[in-house]
């Protein structure tokens, strides 16, 4: 796992339409809930071609904390070994949870926590102290764990493990992140009475990832009903150790399918799942919106741009994380474009909104934040700082950005680590491909 940072990275512009095959390292959003459920589960598993990055790092070391052993073992994946998982006896107390920067940790971990005999402290690093926690610490105290956070409601604070969660019926306002309902839902199983989980909110973001979560438990054999409409009954078992292989993460493949559009090339990514719960499986939906040319063949998905990108009006409201991508697409279109149904976004890493107008801005572009999203009107940019504000996908953008306005410096692409380190060679590589046809990709 790479920590490296680039400070300044200049991103290198497109001399010729892109025509490459690219490969990317295993889904972040699956590698953390299977490491989840393969640490409660009924015996030992291995996680096939898992990520490896700064988030599933920190996965590690959170379960580890709790007395979970994680090795590493070889396998057939082309971005590092294998892992396996040996549930604990019982999870420890005593120890200190560091989520870094990722989401997942903080909402997936915490309440593992509760089982832990022994206190748990769990904190973040600085730049994501501010990341919603509050809902998630009201939902546990309804479920009966015992959460220290100094009336914060807040990281950083003490989980007090009893060893133990009663569980039962709980509400929550997942409006801010559907992480909590995914979080609840992975840990219930091991509740002592399971969980009859309620959203209550006005709308609830990213449903494929609570998707995931589900479809994830019932290959374990835990079996979530969906008892209404934002309402989930998980029975009290104890998910089953199998062994999973991780899909390619879709989302990380979006700056690389946009760089066929940018450039006016082709662009293929290998891999490609025939079904997925992931919302990078929207992408050839989405892409065609901009008016390109989607198609699979022999396991990859190729995007080949047409004659023009087209401004769109898109409801993100399901896909919220491309839309750093989605936008840096937008400001080369031949008009306007709104995306709306992700005012989620400003919690994550940073206020993803505010982050995106002011970069655009700073190149001598047009956008501006609405209530819940962002409109794009292209205008010719020039070159400059593109700002990753610690945030990978924001680096990306920049990235992206850079193939087709000169002069374009990303910050910090070191933040790309956070789920894909080796983004800046992927990017390399991809530029210097020879020019071949995308449908010999394999």
């Amino acid at each position: 796992m790479s920590t490296l940072r680039y400070s300044p990275w200049t991103a290198p512009t497109a001399t010729e339409p892109v025509k490459a095959s690219v490969s990317v390292p295993g889904s972040k959003s699956l590698t953390n809930r299977e490491l989840v459920l393969a640490a409660i589960a009924d015996g030992p598993a291995t996680v096939h071609a898992p990520l490896h990055s700064d988030d599933s790092a920190r996965m590690i070391e959170a379960l580890r904390a709790l007395g979970v052993g994680i090795d590493e073992v070889p396998g057939e994946g082309e971005f590092g070994p294998d892992l396996r998982v040996t549930p604990p006896a019982r999870f420890a107390g005593g120890g200190t949870i560091d989520c870094g920067q990722a989401g997942t940790v903080m909402r997936f971990v915490t309440p593992l926590a509760g089982l832990a005999d022994g206190d748990v402290a769990v904190t973040a690093h600085e730049s994501a102290l501010h990341r919603p926690m509050g809902e998630m610490i009201r939902a546990l105290r309804d479920a009966g764990v015992d959460i220290d956070d100094g009336g914060t409601w807040a990281l950083p604070f003490t989980v007090r493990g009893r060893g133990r969660i009663a569980g039962g019926e709980v509400e929550i306002d997942a409006s801010a992140s559907s992480q909590f309902v995914s979080g609840l839902l992975l840990a219930a199983s091991r509740f002592d009475v399971g969980l009859r989980l309620r959203h209550r909110g006005a709308r609830l973001p990213s449903m494929p990832h609570i998707e995931m979560t589900i479809e994830s438990l019932a290959h374990r054999g835990v079996h979530v009903e969906r008892a209404g409409v934002g309402e989930w009954l998980v029975p009290p078992t104890v998910p089953h150790g199998k062994d999973v292989v991780i899909e390619p993460d879709l989302s990380n493949a979006a700056p690389f399918l946009a760089a066929a559009l940018v450039t006016g090339g082709s662009v293929s990514v290998t891999g490609w799942p025939a079904h997925s719960t992931q919302p990078g499986v929207q992408l050839p939906e989405l892409l065609a919106a901009f008016g390109a040319r989607t198609s699979r063949r022999r396991g990859a998905l190729t995007a080949t741009a047409g004659d023009r990108i087209q401004g769109v009006d898109l409801d993100l409201s399901a896909v919220g994380e491309l839309t750093p991508t989605l936008v840096g697409l937008a400001l080369f279109a031949d008009g306007p474009s709104t995306f709306t149904g992700i005012g989620h976004i400003r919690g994550h890493e940073t206020d993803r909104i505010a982050a995106l107008v002011a970069n655009v801005r700073r190149m001598g572009g047009h956008a501006e934040e609405l209530p819940d999203g962002i409109r794009v009107v292209p205008r010719a940019l020039t070159g400059g700082v593109w700002q990753a504000y610690h945030d990978h996908r924001l680096a990306t953008t920049g990235a992206l950005v850079g193939l087709a306005v000169p002069g374009v410096s990303v910050d910090d692409i070191g933040s790309t680590g956070k789920t894909m380190p080796e983004f800046p060679d992927l990017w390399a590589q991809m530029l210097a491909e020879p020019v071949r046809e995308a449908t010999d990709a394999r």
